[in-house]
């Protein structure tokens, strides 16, 4: 009896694994992993839109802190390595800090100014003091002094992961967006 009985109990428990991990097998099948996410993203965009995403956000931000650009860059940079799509726009913009400006203080001002305009304030980043982080519309930007000079600040922006245009051969690089910004 005992034998018939540890029998059954073993082939119910082999069943039930066999099934969860047939579950499970299926699950993962339907289910995209996040690379396969990032290879084919949902709704792909052209370079212009790219462009135009990240180019209005950094816009938006110089506009509402009253930012006085000094010099700004523009890049697709590629979100999976160093080549290959899709890829985000990402600028790297230089811009003075008022005479006599305190960086403890007049980031913090940047960033409740942003706040109040729909911008939201997410962790600081690690390896700059005084910085601050934001996002808004699917737009991340990174803004803190410069660390080797005390008169200058500097805003990171990334758009979306969203293009998917073939950039591998591209011989450019940054490109010279200065221009599109109020100077000091």
């Amino acid at each position: 009896m005992r034998a018939r009985r540890a029998r059954a109990l073993l082939a119910a428990a082999l069943a039930v694994s066999l099934l969860l991990g047939g579950a499970f097998l299926v699950v993962s099948a339907l289910r995209p992993s996040p690379l396969e996410k990032l290879d084919h993203p949902a709704n792909p965009v052209s370079d212009d839109a790219t462009s135009a995403q990240v180019i209005g956000s950094a816009k938006q931000i110089v506009s509402l802190a009253g930012l006085r650009t000094k010099s700004a860059g523009y890049l697709l940079m590629s979100c999976k390595n160093q080549n290959d799509p899709p890829y985000q726009g990402a600028i790297y913009l230089t811009f003075t800090l008022p005479a006599g400006a305190r960086p403890d203080i007049y980031f913090k001002t940047i960033a409740a100014t942003l706040v109040t305009r729909g911008w939201t304030e997410g962790l600081p980043p690690n390896d700059h003091v005084f910085g601050m982080t934001v996002a808004k519309d699917a737009v991340t930007a990174i803004i803190y002094p410069h660390g080797d000079d005390s008169s200058l600040g500097i805003l990171r922006a990334y758009g979306e992961c969203r293009d998917t245009n073939d950039h591998r051969r591209d011989a450019s690089g940054w490109i010279d967006i200065t221009n599109q910004f109020p100077g000091p």
